[in-house]
């Protein structure tokens, strides 16, 4: 144990063969020194407190297996640079993990989020379409959900595409009208933008 001085050699073996004495005057000469050092690391002192207090539950548990080079104190230091940056490690990892499992969770409540918007602006259109005039919603259902142009559906239905015209015109009006009570939801931009 070179360049430890002989008081601190001399109390630091007292404190190897178990002497808690020895080992209260190395706590009591450096704790403060120690947690000053590792809020500097962590600027958050009851943190500090318990990395420093660890180390000095390894320091008198590992007493008789610690080698000491230079001094008690450097030793100290040493210990609780090494521990504050492991501390820092380990909470970056814990925050980047908590975030993303927070982001993940977010994720999965706006996917639900929007498959019940879905859903209530299905029934919505649903409704709204099924109070439509028979030939309307016919007319409706076959270009809006079947896709067929009015030339397709003036052919299949044996009527012109003049009335085909009229027939979604009529249609567009009443679903305008059947939706309005619902245009401050926001959903409704949705039906807003199909039906206009």
């Amino acid at each position: 144990m070179k360049n430890i001085n002989d008081e601190e050699q001399f109390i630091f073996r007292r404190m190897v063969d178990g002497d808690k004495e020895a080992f209260r005057f190395f706590f009591e000469k450096y704790y403060t020194d120690l947690c000053n050092f590792v809020n500097i690391y962590l600027n958050d002192p009851i943190t500090a407190e318990d990395i420093v207090q660890d180390i000095y539950v390894y320091f008198w548990d590992r007493k008789e297996d610690i080698h000491i080079e230079t001094s008690i104190k450097s030793y100290l230091l040493k210990a609780s640079k090494n521990k504050s940056l492991n501390y820092l490690r380990n909470e970056k990892i814990r925050l980047n993990i908590q975030e993303k499992l927070s982001e993940e969770s977010c994720a999965s409540y706006e996917t639900v989020a929007d498959a019940d918007d879905d859903r209530r602006m299905q029934e919505i259109i649903g409704k709204a379409v099924a109070s439509l005039p028979e030939k309307c919603r016919e007319i409706y259902i076959l270009h809006k959900e079947k896709k067929l142009t009015y030339n397709e559906i003036s052919e299949e239905l044996g009527i012109s595409v003049k009335t085909v015209e009229n027939q979604m015109g009529i249609a567009l009006k009443k679903l305008r009208e059947f939706l309005k009570p619902y245009y401050e939801d926001l959903f409704i931009l949705f039906l807003i933008a199909v039906f206009c």
